[in-house]
């Protein structure tokens, strides 16, 4: 029998030992395009957050009347609504934020944190789990846009939240200051900010298994026994097999 879940460790999942961008690098997409800024980081992830946890929610309630067969269009009409009134309220409410996100609003339907999250955990768990699975997932991709766009504010023009740290320098007085490093707030930088954080992640990750406490699950990213999308399917046939077996075993009982 697998261990049972908690609130707080789905929380901690979400946040650290499956961090979507860091860990699992899930969302690139909107993750390199949208993290100009700190504050369009966090406008996005928390748009992510709220449909992940109302997704997973619904979702979760409805795992057992939702046929097997049309699951996934019925995954992503769950997902599609939930992202329609997400974007009606910041068009209606925050109007400069929903311009800044544009197009990344919408595609939230078809992100693949959303949807893998609806198929590997909200239609095989209870509702309360899955719903702060989403909200700890959601919350993990929050701070990883808000740590990627802040970098990328922070060395493009020397502000964070729009609050400019760095005085900059000024040719026309001769006053000395920040000279802003733009390729940071283009393209080319998110892939430069993406990758610095990343190798942090990964020398974080590796202190803490020398020292006997991994951040990542199993060290080899399966999520929670379920091997199928593991990229290191051919270690977790043993597990994937026993995992099946239990499953059967407990159909036959019911």
């Amino acid at each position: 029998m697998m261990k049972e879940d908690t609130i707080s460790e789905r929380l901690y999942n979400g946040i650290i030992k499956e961090n979507p961008v860091f860990i699992q690098l899930l969302g690139i997409c909107p993750t390199l395009a949208v993290t100009t800024s700190a504050f369009n980081g966090l406008g996005m992830g928390l748009s992510a957050t709220v449909v992940l946890a109302l997704s997973n929610l619904l979702i979760s309630a409805l795992r057992k009347v939702i046929p097997d067969r049309v699951r996934m269009p019925a995954f992503i009409v769950v997902v599609a609504s939930f992202v329609t009134i997400v974007q009606f309220l910041v068009q209606g409410f925050l109007p400069e934020l929903y311009k800044s996100l544009g197009i990344f609003i919408p595609l939230i339907v078809v992100n693949c944190i959303i949807l893998g999250r609806a198929e590997s955990y909200a239609s095989k768990h209870s509702v309360v789990l899955s719903f702060f699975d989403g909200i700890g997932m959601g919350l993990g991709f929050t701070l990883s846009l808000i740590f990627i766009g802040g970098v990328r504010e922070i060395l493009g023009s020397g502000a964070f939240f729009g609050f400019q740290l760095l005085p900059l320098a000024d040719k026309a007085s001769g006053t000395m200051g920040y000279t802003p490093i733009s390729i940071f707030i283009l393209a080319p930088g998110a892939f430069f900010v993406l990758a610095l954080l990343v190798v942090i992640m990964n020398v974080v990750r590796a202190k803490q298994e020398a020292k006997g406490k991994p951040l990542s699950a199993a060290g080899n990213g399966c999520l929670s026994g379920e091997c199928s999308g593991c990229a290191l399917s051919a270690t977790c046939s043993g597990k994937t097999q026993a995992v099946a077996v239990e499953a059967t075993k407990g159909g036959e009982s019911a």
